[in-house]
């Protein structure tokens, strides 16, 4: 009974809130998220939301905010932070409005800033745009305020936007705001506004919303996104919790329902947006006959070399990928110094190790050559070995498989990561070890592996690593077993497999008619999943490095699936160090 009442209470609650909002802006159709959240806190919070949300909606086009949002994000800019700095903009477009309107708007919004400030301000402290959000606040309860000169900058640029007359001036401070502050380097990467608003809808449609925007939302369509955006740039901050429903949200497995029709339209969409397969069909059904079993049936896997290599089309993804891989070379440009000193330590230990290898080793043994110093030992110790052995050790049986996570979860860190495969690959390259490099996604029921270089190319091939890309989501237990079963055909007997991940294995299920296996692939049974597919590996004598580059957070996860053999890569000035201390082991026959 009394949670019948909570419930009934909750409801009342927002059933006010969302009048209050319908009254402000007159439009009773108005479907808008409501921070009911916040309520729990302070009720005053809540309130100046909704007639926030009510004004804007009223006097400005939100929707067309919501669609330059979109396209944005759909060019590479960060969602959330983005959306962060469409919410301070939406108050400064709309509350001088409101308060016109309505005399008790400004007092409402002094008493929601104040007790935002007490609750949320630690959070606020820990990012940019919670600090201009910040400086919004206490300067519209102290007009006196003062800070340092980019926030007090940032802030006299937003409130300008009181005066604005027309949605279009609100975006040019939004996208002005997101290239001065959080990534001066856009507009020379992906265009300037008028190039990210030319996106057209198709191009969004064909790609982006089923994949490179939502690796959270398989079965969301592109309207339904355009309103979660639309809902959720007018709202209030998030809270802690919030985000934290959110990335708990972001970590539940969708399931797709979809007919066979739907699967056999699915290769060519692969096709046409991760290039041309280098196998056969034939080959490609061999494989997953062989290899999607168990966890993985069902599934399949699509060996490519990338768009960039086998376009089918000049498609705005291959446009798109072209834009990430000159990202990505000018990260390495920015950092040659750094990664050309780690290729030169890591290259260094290799060959180091390998030299030790190719020396002769004198051992004692019951046969061979006589040492005529040991002669005094018979007949007076049980110690036979009067011997010495010459052991030869082959300084060229081994070879290395490199296979890196491009799921969408990596998107903020694709120079990053591009850079440490390169520095690896060029590295292993100098030594002389064979070795192939992959990355991979998961986009419906396909595995994309995209190989960068194969075991035997020539060192040219490194380079190629820099068209890394990320993409959908992560069945990393199936990529791992492919590694592995491309590592056994090899003639060399010592294997390495170095996996570079974020320890996030997440992968939307597509639930085919009569599917073999409908369990969601994520959280502990896709942990537990991957790390089978490490333990076996190893017990095949393949030596297994994890290399983390994730968030600390999932720390546990990566443990879990690499036991002792990971490294976690905080600074990527001693990756080299880090690295070459496992393959130095390996190398050296060290456990």
């Amino acid at each position: 009974m009394e949670e019948y009442m909570e419930n009934e209470y909750q409801m009342e609650v927002e059933n006010r809130v969302r009048n209050l909002m319908w009254t402000v802006s007159g439009d009773y159709s108005l479907d808008v998220g409501l921070d009911m959240v916040s309520f729990q806190k302070s009720r005053y919070i809540s309130l100046y939301d909704a007639v926030k949300q009510g004004a804007f909606a009223k006097y400005f086009d939100k929707d067309a905010l919501a669609l330059y949002m979109v396209k944005k994000t759909f060019l590479g800019a960060d969602e959330q932070n983005l959306m962060n700095l469409a919410q301070i903009c939406v108050d400064a477009a709309a509350h001088k409005k409101a308060e016109e309107e309505r005399s008790g708007v400004a007092a409402l919004r002094r008493r929601a800033f104040s007790d935002t400030l007490d609750f949320e301000y630690r959070r606020l402290t820990e990012s940019l745009t919670g600090m201009i959000k910040l400086t919004m606040m206490k300067r519209a309860l102290d007009s006196s305020y003062q800070t340092t000169k980019k926030l007090s900058e940032a802030a006299a640029q937003v409130e300008r936007l009181e005066d604005a007359e027309g949605i279009m001036e609100v975006i040019r401070t939004v996208d002005q705001l997101y290239n001065s502050l959080l990534d001066n380097t856009f507009e020379a990467k992906q265009g300037n506004l008028d190039e990210v608003l030319s996106v057209t809808l198709e191009e969004l449609a064909e790609y982006g919303w089923k994949d490179f925007l939502k690796e959270d939302a398989a079965a969301e369509s592109f309207e339904d996104y355009m309103r979660r955006v639309s809902q959720n740039m007018m709202r209030t901050d998030s809270s802690e919790k919030e985000e934290e429903e959110r990335e708990q949200k972001k970590e539940k497995n969708h399931v797709v329902q979809v007919t066979e029709e739907d699967l056999k339209k699915v290769y060519s969409y692969v096709e046409l947006n991760f290039g041309k397969s280098y196998l056969g069909r034939l080959e490609g059904r061999r494989l997953d006959h062989k290899l999607c079993r168990g966890a993985h049936g069902d599934c399949s896997l699509y060996f490519t070399e990338g768009i960039l290599r086998n376009p089918v089309r000049n498609n705005y993804q291959y446009q798109y990928a072209l834009r990430q891989a000159e990202q990505n070379r000018r990260a390495y440009a920015r950092n040659h110094n750094l990664a050309r000193k780690n290729i030169s330590i890591l290259t260094d230990v290799l060959k180091q190790a390998l030299v030790r290898r190719s020396e002769v080793e004198q051992v004692k043994n019951f046969y061979g050559h006589v040492v005529p110093n040991l002669l005094w030992k018979v007949g007076r110790t049980r110690d036979r070995r009067l011997f010495t052995q010459n052991l030869n050790r082959n300084a060229s049986d081994f070879v290395v498989d490199v296979l890196i996570d491009a799921s969408g979860s990596q998107r903020v860190r694709q120079p990053k990561v591009a850079l440490q495969g390169y520095i690896i690959s060029r590295s292993l390259s100098n030594a002389g070890l064979p070795h192939r490099v992959m990355s991979f996604c998961t986009f419906w029921d396909y595995t994309i592996l995209h190989r960068f270089r194969d075991y035997d190319d020539d060192r040219s091939a490194d380079k190629n690593i820099m068209e890394y890309t990320t993409s959908s989501n992560n069945r990393d237990g199936l990529a791992v077993r492919a590694a592995v079963d491309g590592l056994l055909a090899r003639e060399e007997e010592n294997k390495i497999l170095i996996v570079l991940s974020d320890g996030r294995p997440n992968d939307i299920i597509v639930n085919r008619p009569n599917s073999k296996n409908p369990h969601s692939y994520g959280g502990d049974y896709a942990v537990m999943d991957t790390a089978r597919e490490v333990r076996h590996a190893r017990s095949m004598g393949i030596s297994v490095l994890g290399v983390f580059a994730g968030r600390e957070g999932d720390l546990m996860a990566e443990k879990k699936i690499f036991g002792k053999d990971f490294a976690y890569i905080r600074d990527i000035a001693n990756f080299s160090n880090v690295v070459g201390t496992y393959l130095k082991r390996q190398l050296d026959g060290q456990e």
